[in-house]
């Protein structure tokens, strides 16, 4: 699955608790789809370049919230009931492009350097068995 970046922008006069309600609900729905919500970044108050219209009023500043997500590539559809909220001033998904992760991030030379840090870890299993011998302690000796 893809990484993605879900900005939100919401009025300034939202509490938290609707804000949280709302990011909560995204959540759940990205859960629900087999996604993973891996990170949540509240940017504050930011003011605007230009003031956006909405049916209550022009507004010249809001809230922005960033959440950090894998999704499938479906979710950009699925999250277009966004439009309807009137929380949100504006709201955008972004696909993350050229993210690597898991054995991608450490590439060929990674690998291999990966599996001699395993043997390595062996090799000091195999020690620790030998070196028994050398701290056996006689119990008669401690007593006394």
């Amino acid at each position: 699955m893809p990484p993605y970046d879900c900005m939100f922008l919401f009025k300034p006069h939202i509490g938290k608790e609707a804000v949280m309600d709302l990011v909560v609900r995204v959540g759940k729905h990205v859960y629900r789809r087999n996604g993973v919500v891996t990170d949540i970044i509240s940017l504050g108050t930011v003011q605007l370049g230009y003031g956006v219209k909405k049916l209550d009023g022009r507004y010249y500043q809001g809230l922005l919230m960033q959440m950090s997500m894998m999704a499938t590539p479906e979710m950009n559809k699925e999250l277009h009931y966004l439009n309807k909220e009137d929380r949100l001033l504006r709201w955008l998904l972004v696909k993350q492009r050229n993210t690597k992760f898991g054995l991608d991030l450490l590439g060929d030379e990674g690998r291999f350097e990966l599996s001699k840090f395993s043997q390595l870890s062996r090799r000091d299993d195999e020690d620790e068995d030998d070196d028994d011998e050398e701290y056996e302690v006689n119990l008669e000796e401690t007593v006394n």
